[in-house]
């Protein structure tokens, strides 16, 4: 079907759906024996970059750029991620946050992916900025979202003041939906896990699958239902914890 410029990716002025036959990939500076493909940037209007980045054996990446911190998820294969004399190896459901200016590295010896989440921190007078650590998702006890035990929620980064953003994951049980239609100030960053539905995106549905990608800008109506005969899941970023002014 692309022979006859089909796809269902979509790049709206407040969201956009892109799916892997529209990936395109591209080396970053720092990056060696790995490639990028970009999802979101600032070029769309995004105030964060997110990216999933392919090691091949060896592949290495580099710190992250001046002033801006990192948060890193693997999906497959086993990332190292080294800062001043430690290592820590990061597994599937592995993750970890680096914040601004830490010198470090991320490698693979095998071939690998992990996303990547980038944005300038937001400092706040009188709060110190948020330390560098490691996590397991699959040690995180869900959370049901406004009571509904079958959708659950794993939050991955505090919810406390020194961070500016999160990232959570989110499962929904087959035929589980989001209670409401969102409308907010948050931005978000998506991306399919496993499974699939139905993403409502301002006035547009769309059917959507593990290996997908999602950006919602701020104030675009949002809503997601399960289909199909297994959990759907998903990693989301927001902004958070800052004043809209600032």
């Amino acid at each position: 079907m692309q022979q006859l410029g089909f796809t269902r990716s979509s790049v709206q002025p407040d969201h956009a759906l892109l799916t892997p036959d529209t990936f395109i990939r591209a080396l970053l500076p720092g990056m060696s024996k790995a490639i990028a493909i970009v999802h979101t940037a600032p070029a769309l209007g995004a105030a964060f970059t997110e990216y999933t980045v392919e090691f091949e054996a060896g592949g290495r990446v580099g710190p992250a750029p001046e002033a801006v911190q990192r948060f890193v998820y693997v999906l497959e294969g086993e990332v190292v991620l080294e800062a001043g004399r430690k290592k820590h190896r990061l597994k599937p459901g592995g993750y970890a946050y680096v914040p601004a200016d830490v010198a470090h590295s991320l490698a693979s010896s095998q071939p690998s992916r992990a996303v990547l989440i980038e944005k300038p921190y937001q400092e706040l007078e009188g709060v110190e900025p948020p330390k560098l650590f490691v996590g397991d998702e699959g040690k995180i006890p869900g959370t049901p979202l406004g009571g509904d035990e079958a959708l659950q929620v794993r939050v991955l980064i505090p919810d406390v003041m020194p961070h500016d953003f999160q990232v959570n994951t989110m499962t929904f049980a087959p035929g589980a939906s989001l209670a409401l239609v969102e409308i907010h100030v948050m931005e978000h960053g998506l991306l399919m896990l496993q499974g699939g539905g139905i993403y409502r995106l301002n006035e547009k549905w769309y059917p959507v699958q593990a290996g997908d990608f999602i950006y919602m800008a701020p104030y675009c109506p949002q809503w997601f239902g399960a289909l199909g005969k297994t959990p759907a899941k998903y990693l989301l970023y927001k902004d958070w914890n800052r004043h809209p002014l600032e």
